[in-house]
């Protein structure tokens, strides 16, 4: 069958074209590219074009990837063979006076676009932390976004969604209709079987006051401050969010070194709110020594966002993966989960490489959603360079610190993970299987991808439970 460039609104890029390249990693944030080639590359101008995408890939027996806003570190929508759907233009936002519900297209930058958008209507809505992530796949996994701890996962302010379907109609998935679709939309990740062209979002009124605490520390003292950390986290108010994350920092004398931060936001009804609850944190037993404090600074969101692009440069090369930590609340088990994390930030090999450590806790009981993998705190660690040559030893060191944490590991996040390169649990079980009997049904033909592994018969399984079970 002879392909029809003109057929849509957008356009179907080849690998003839001048631009394929480009077409074809372009858009992904890594600027560590794979060399994966799809047949076709689809920039899709909007929705039309992408439910013809779809019957054209049903047409030619074509598999289907989509990138929304392309920050998968692995760069999952890059696939060996068949259509690449780029939704990149899908970025339209609506907001309903009445019901407070904000509706925008998968390729919305959650930081730079739709926040400011609905700060300006005196609403938030808790996405990524990174600005130019968009909102497609950040939703689509679950969504680690502002305050998760006290807010949800931002996938819990989805109320319905608009999917394309492996037969490439037009559909609604809400509580009501379709609603096997939009359970799994909160929490499958890439391996959706539909394209959601737009996301309807419940939002929240903004807060009064934003405060900032921070606490440098030498990485000398990363045990026993992460000791009160694991001890306090849970007494500190649900309004705050808690990050402690090892990473370069300017010092006032001019110079710059690696430091642990322990971090805290307040989103306070007011500013007398916003202070109090940051209390917990002049607790520290380690604050005479901190390097600098920082208590209570009066903070915008703007001025967060713009730390966060600092933090995470675009195009750089990165590898990276995560951790869900668990273990007993007790002082043997918080030692060994202090002692399980402490490589990934004391120990990162490159200059602009960074470690977090979010809390998530108090734990309480998540929505009934395809996401149903989390525990009390979450590690990831990045390293971040530009040299190609300085893969080998970044990927190594990488390994060998989640490696030495796998005796605190309950699993991970899809939305830090590669799982080409290592596999681990990131869903309940039973949770699991249920989202294999609505692929089963809603894609019985495998139109869309799944989950790029390098072993597809083996996911959702911490390896080392494979390896016991071989012994």
């Amino acid at each position: 069958m002879t392909l029809d460039a003109t057929a849509f609104d957008g356009r179907l890029v080849l690998p003839t074209d001048a631009d394929w390249d480009e077409a074809r990693v372009g858009r992904v944030f890594n600027g560590r590219r794979p060399n994966r080639q799809p047949d076709a590359v689809l920039i899709a101008a909007s929705v039309d074009d992408v439910v013809a995408g779809v019957r054209l890939a049903k047409e030619r027996g074509w598999t289907v990837a989509v990138r929304s806003g392309g920050h998968s570190w692995a760069a999952w929508s890059v696939r060996e063979g068949g259509l690449l759907l780029d939704l990149g233009a899908l970025n339209e936002i609506t907001y309903d006076e009445q019901t407070h519900i904000a509706s925008a297209g998968p390729a919305t930058k959650g930081g730079e676009v739709l926040s400011p958008y609905l700060e300006e209507r005196g609403r938030f809505f808790n996405g990524g932390h990174c600005p130019s992530v968009g909102i497609g796949g950040f939703l689509l996994q679950g969504g680690q976004g502002w305050n998760q701890r006290g807010w949800g996962w931002a996938a819990e302010s989805v109320v319905a969604v608009d999917v394309v379907t492996a037969d490439g109609e037009l559909v609604r998935a809400d509580a009501e209709q379709n609603s096997d679709l939009y359970w799994a939309a909160r929490g499958a990740g890439p391996t959706f079987p539909g394209i959601v062209v737009r996301f309807h979002l419940a939002t929240r009124p903004i807060f009064g006051s934003l405060a900032h605490t921070v606490h440098g520390y030498e990485l000398a003292d990363f045990t026993e401050v992460m000791t009160w950390m694991y001890q306090a986290h849970h007494r500190v108010p649900d309004n705050v969010e808690i990050v402690c994350v090892s990473t370069p920092v300017p010092l006032p004398d001019g110079t710059e070194r690696r430091l642990l931060l322990v971090t805290a936001l307040a989103f306070g009804d007011d500013r007398a709110h916003a202070v109090a609850s940051l209390a917990e944190f002049a607790t520290s037993p380690v604050l005479e020594r901190a390097v600098f404090v920082q208590d209570a600074a009066v903070t915008h969101l703007s001025e967060q966002r713009e730390q966060q692009e600092l933090q995470n440069p675009e195009h750089w090369q990165y590898i990276c993966d995560n951790a869900w930590i668990d273990g007993e609340n007790t002082p043997e088990g918080i030692a060994a989960m202090v002692e399980g994390i402490r490589p990934l930030f004391t120990t990162n090999p490159t200059e602009r490489g960074f470690a977090i450590w979010m809390s998530n806790a108090p734990m309480r009981d998540l929505p009934d959603m395809a996401f149903s993998m989390q525990t009390e705190a979450y590690v990831a660690a990045y390293t971040v360079y530009e040299d190609p040559d300085e893969y080998a030893r970044n990927r190594a060191w990488v390994d060998q610190v989640f490696a030495h944490a796998e005796p605190v590991t309950a699993g991970q996040y899809l939305g830090d993970s590669d799982m080409t390169n290592r596999q681990l649990r990131f869903m309940a079980p039973e949770n699991w299987a249920r989202l294999q009997e609505i692929i089963a049904t809603r894609d019985p033909e495998g139109r869309f991808h799944r989950y790029l592994a390098a072993a597809p018969e083996r996911l959702n399984v911490n390896h080392w439970d494979i390896q016991d079970a071989a012994l």
